[in-house]
């Protein structure tokens, strides 16, 4: 299953897996940082599974603010088998 990156900032890699639903069954996005990896559900940022340092955890839910639309507009095509648009990093 490939795992396309859709943003990128801080040291923080945001992911989001093509045809993904059957795993957690809702929207959601993988974020790496380090040796750290979280699993956060859309549109609320919510902790699904993993964790990462928290002064980066804050900084990613700030971005999923930001970005909500586009992450769910994302998941569709995802869910869809379609390539996920990149979206702007956080600056």
């Amino acid at each position: 299953m490939t795992m396309p990156v859709i943003s990128m900032f801080y040291g923080i890699i945001v992911s989001m897996y093509f045809v993904d639903n059957k795993r957690h069954n809702r929207p959601h996005i993988h974020v790496k940082y380090q040796e750290h990896e979280v699993v956060l559900g859309i549109p609320e940022g919510d902790i699904l599974e993993g964790s990462i340092p928290r002064n980066k955890l804050k900084l990613v839910l700030a971005w999923v603010e930001i970005h909500r639309d586009e992450l769910l507009a994302d998941w569709e095509l995802a869910v869809s088998g379609q390539h996920p648009y990149k979206i702007d990093p956080l600056r």
